[in-house]
């Protein structure tokens, strides 16, 4: 292992091992965290690495603490990479003042206005780095990655895909915020993070990107019914439904009748992401 890479804690988990690591960032120019779930197949061989890209206010651990992921990681012997939601304790004015901004907000984005710039550039960081640093220090097969996610780790989970077809070859997400560009959580941030040139938003908006990529893999999302923030028109998966229609991108997407938007919900239906991802990655 890398002495750029420090590990800070593992545990053992459904046969495999859970471990909990840290370094510094260059793209995020900052220490980061992230943990990676062995399952056992990875003890004798490379495995194919599915990331997990959290929502809103979350850290490297929520995930893997609570989503119930690691027991069919171990199944269908994929490796699972959860990385933090944004940079900490960067020193920028405001970074903790809001709970959807700064730090646990990072949005999977590359910002590029100041004082923002010089850290939050959590789209470099989960495309570039971290698959680099995954592929030098553990047993994972960078062919065979997939990405998913969950509210704007949904979000991230979809546009980083969308950038990157030939990269990530399966994709799901969980109460995605599908259209940032017209929810309130998307123009917060964004008008924080890339500045006042809405037209520059786009580039990371999974219901703009959609309609501008061809693509074919089938891209697999599920809502709850009773999640809080349909109401509040912050993730829109209607409107991406609509775009994917348009632009013949395939899409399953499964309103799941008096879920809410929490791990309860995701927890629920991980299974069947997983072996959405499995599918493909292990073929």
């Amino acid at each position: 292992m890398s002495k750029f890479l420090k590990l800070e804690k593992q545990y053992k988990s459904f046969g495999g091992k859970l471990g909990f690591y840290s370094h510094q960032s260059s793209a995020c120019n900052s220490e980061m965290k992230f943990t990676v779930y062995h399952p056992p197949q990875a003890e004798t061989q490379p495995v194919p690495v599915l990331y997990f890209l959290s929502g809103l206010t979350c850290t490297e651990e929520n995930f893997m603490a609570k989503a119930g992921a690691q027991q069919f990681a171990a199944k269908y012997g994929l490796m699972l990479v959860a990385p933090d939601t944004s940079p900490r304790d960067t020193g920028i004015p405001g970074e903790d003042d809001s709970w959807d901004l700064g730090s646990g907000a990072g949005f999977y984005v590359d910002a590029t206005v100041a004082p923002w710039n010089s850290h939050y550039r959590m789209y470099s960081y989960v495309v570039d780095e971290l698959p680099n640093l995954i592929a030098e220090n553990f047993p994972a097969i960078p062919e065979k990655q997939g990405i998913f996610g969950h509210s704007m780790g949904g979000h991230g989970a979809l546009i980083c895909a969308l950038k990157n077809g030939d990269r990530y070859l399966s994709v799901s997400a969980f109460a995605p915020i599908c259209a940032p560009v017209r929810s309130p959580w998307g123009k917060k941030i964004f008008g924080h993070y890339l500045g006042g040139d809405k037209e520059s938003w786009r580039a990371w908006d999974a219901s703009e990107l959609v309609l501008e990529k061809q693509d074919n893999r089938q891209i697999l999302i599920d809502c709850g019914t009773a999640d809080s923030y349909l109401a509040d028109e912050q993730l829109l998966p209607d409107m991406f439904a609509a775009a994917c229609a348009k632009a013949g991108q395939p899409l399953t997407l499964r309103m799941q009748e008096g879920y809410d938007h929490s791990y309860y919900f995701v927890a629920s239906f991980m299974e069947d992401h997983i072996r959405h991802h499995a599918a493909v990655l292990c073929e």
